[in-house]
């Protein structure tokens, strides 16, 4: 065996020698020269070069057109050419691609711009009380329940990318009076004015089992979160809050429960069963929606009104079909899903400004790449089964009015409107009236996501009136 190899690799070498291995073989492939990017410079900004990544990024001011920037400078290896020269004008709103080429060597470089943005996009102070910000004005207001020592709170601070915060984010602060913050990205400069408030008595609240927002399901504080933010004067209280009266309604205007529950709750009795604390403040609620108190009851919350006399003596008024998956398995959204204005109310102020798609009855929720519970809590309407045969038949035995309907006609949105000295109620079951996705960071591109937080602006606007 061993005289077998050795006169196979014999064979191999004199095949080597007199055929593959000639001089007369040599390839003709140009493999020496280097596809170097040396500098580039646009409007004579000069860009900054990753050689491991083969990508350039020029830095520009944070106001500054980008559509027609001139190529001012280029240097690449000596021998080689580019698909860009100097002296070239581009349009750098999207990122150009630098086609090396030397002999037979090619590499390729990324070619983009970025503004030295210096912006504060979220401030949260400890963990838990949002701040509304005016970017125009480069002002921070945030509200805390009076019961807060203002004189020591820690900021947590999400500021634009490459940027540095003075005060830093988790610097305790003393927000008796307002604290500047200055915020500096290369060119880039900003100072916003923070100004914390105790609120002694709220114009609205965000209510939940949780003792704090911060204790929230992932669905409800990112509902809560934006709550602080854009409602003015308004606080998160738990249920066991509200039974001790440790909060103040006598200048609350609306109450919002965002109840999810991962699995769904299918109807009265699972709802009684699971909704315990809120039942066992119902007293409370009842109180303040007899008085005048409006209410914005989504997702599985919308159980509630049946529960404190909202729909007359009859309890088994909650919505008929319900359903929902696990946050940590919720269906990937292929495309933008909706439900439709119910006929009549294309005027009603839930619908008013909202980012309009083709079909304008309908009311676009989510987009491409959203993960969503579809957690539903609706009225299945017909003859077949679930006690209402049409809608007249729903408003009649609910006393509320449609706003809005799944496409086999289930009631997905509707409205108790203020009668009496009681306040008005709106409900949104839908299972499109989503708040938490997963894949939110660089998961998906918002536009009709936008809608949800435009519904609930709303909301409030029409209730608290």
């Amino acid at each position: 065996m061993k005289t077998k190899i050795f006169n196979i690799i014999s064979a191999l070498c004199l095949i080597c020698t007199f055929a593959a291995c000639s001089d007369d073989h040599v390839s003709d492939l140009q493999l020496s020269g280097d596809c170097m990017v040396e500098k580039v410079a646009l409007d004579n900004y000069e860009g900054t070069i990753d050689l491991k990544s083969r990508s350039i990024i020029v830095r520009l001011p944070e106001v500054y057109s980008t559509s027609a920037m001139q190529v001012t400078a280029l240097s690449i290896s000596s021998g080689a050419t580019c698909n860009i020269k100097q002296g070239e004008t581009l349009n750098m709103d999207a990122a150009k691609v630098l086609h090396v080429t030397n002999g037979d060597v090619v590499m390729d470089w990324t070619l983009s711009v970025l503004h030295d943005e210096a912006r504060i996009s979220q401030f949260v102070i400890n963990d838990i009380y949002q701040g509304a910000i005016d970017q125009q004005a480069k002002t921070i207001t945030v509200y805390v329940p009076g019961s807060v020592d203002i004189t020591s709170l820690v900021p947590t601070i999400t500021f634009s990318a490459n940027a540095s915060v003075t005060p830093g984010s988790g610097v305790p602060q003393d927000f008796s009076q307002p604290v500047t913050y200055k915020v500096t990205n290369n060119s880039a400069e900003s100072i916003y004015t923070v100004t914390v408030i105790a609120i002694e008595k709220p114009s609205a609240l965000f209510v939940g089992s949780a003792p704090s927002m911060n204790d929230l399901d992932a669905e409800a504080k990112t509902a809560c979160q934006w709550m602080l933010g854009n409602i003015p004067n308004s606080l998160y209280a738990s249920f066991a809050d509200l039974r001790a009266g440790t909060i103040d309604l006598s200048q609350c205007k609306a109450i919002w429960w965002h109840y999810h529950v991962d699995g769904g709750v299918d109807g009265h009795d699972v709802f009684m069963a699971k909704a315990t604390d809120a039942l066992d403040t119902k007293n409370e609620l009842r109180s303040f929606y007899e008085n005048g108190g409006a209410l914005l009851l989504t997702r599985y919350a919308t159980n509630l009104p049946s529960f404190i006399g909202v729909t007359g003596d009859d309890e088994w008024t909650t919505p008929n079909n319900c359903w929902g998956q696990n946050e940590d398995a919720a269906e990937l959204c292929g495309g933008p899903w909706s439900f439709r204005i119910f006929e009549g109310q294309n005027d009603h102020p839930l619908w008013q400004n909202l980012v309009a798609g083709d079909n304008p009855q309908e009311v676009y929720c989510t987009d491409a790449g959203y993960h969503i519970t579809n957690s539903t809590a609706q009225y299945h309407i017909g003859t077949d089964w679930g006690g209402y045969d049409d809608h007249n038949a729903w408003e009649a035995r609910t006393g509320g009015k449609i706003l809005g309907v799944g496409g086999d006609g289930a009631v997905v949105a509707w409205e108790y409107p203020a009668n009496a000295g009681k306040g008005g109620i709106i409900c949104i079951g839908s299972g499109c009236y989503d708040w938490y996705s997963y894949t939110y960071e660089g998961g998906y591109v918002e536009n009709f996501h936008k809608n949800i937080a435009i519904i609930t602006q709303n909301a409030f606007n029409h209730l608290m009136k």
